[in-house]
C-alpha cells in the first residue's frame, strides 16, 4: 500500500505560548491534516486561524455530547478565528486530542472547509464542521487558546495526503 500521510511538520511546546503557527505550508498534496494533543494554563477552548485572517471570515457547526447529554450550536460570520469545539476544554492536567482535516486546502476557486473531531477524557466527544470565507489557498494554520496559553508539552503535527 502506498504511503499517504507524509509529515509536514511536528512540535512538542518547550515554552508556554498564546499561539503556535505552521508557516510556509506547501501546496503539494490534495489535503492536510492537523493532529495535536493540547494542554493549557487554564482551561481552554481551541481555535484555528487561518493565514493570519481576523475579519469575520469563519462559520462553523459543532455537535458535542458528555455520555448524559448532547448538545449542539453554530455560528456564522466570526471574527478573528473559528472556535473547534464548545464543550471540551484542554487544561493543564487533561489534554484535549484534536484532529482537524483541512479538505481542498490549495484550490483557488472555493472556500475551505475543514472538519474536526476532539475528544478529552470524562469531559466531551465532539465534532465539528467550520468554513473559512476564503478562495486563497491555505499557507498558514495558527492553533490559538482561547485565554491562557497552550502549555509545555502540547504536540502538533501537521500531515499532508498525496493525491490519490
Amino acid at each position: 500500500m502506498a504511503k499517504t500521510y507524509e509529515p509536514i511538520a511536528t512540535t512538542t511546546l518547550a515554552s508556554a505560548a498564546a499561539s503556535y503557527t505552521f508557516s510556509s505550508i506547501p501546496g503539494t498534496y490534495s489535503d492536510i491534516i492537523l493532529v495535536a494533543s493540547l494542554l493549557g494554563t487554564s482551561p481552554n477552548y481551541p481555535r484555528i486561524k487561518i493565514n493570519a485572517d481576523t475579519g469575520a471570515n469563519y462559520s462553523y457547526t459543532w455537535l458535542s455530547g458528555d455520555g448524559t447529554a448532547a448538545s449542539s450550536n453554530r455560528s456564522s460570520s466570526v471574527s478573528g478565528s473559528s472556535y473547534v469545539t464548545a464543550n471540551a476544554q484542554f487544561s493543564a492536567t487533561n489534554p484535549l486530542v484534536l484532529q482537524s482535516h483541512f479538505q481542498s486546502y490549495s484550490n483557488t476557486t472555493t472556500y475551505k472547509t475543514f472538519l474536526n473531531r476532539a475528544s478529552q477524557s470524562g469531559t466531551a466527544v465532539e465534532a465539528s464542521i467550520s468554513l473559512w470565507r476564503s478562495s486563497n489557498a491555505i499557507t498558514s494554520i495558527e492553533i490559538l487558546a482561547s485565554s491562557g496559553n497552550l502549555a509545555i508539552g502540547s504536540v502538533l503535527t501537521l500531515y499532508g495526503i498525496k493525491a490519490a
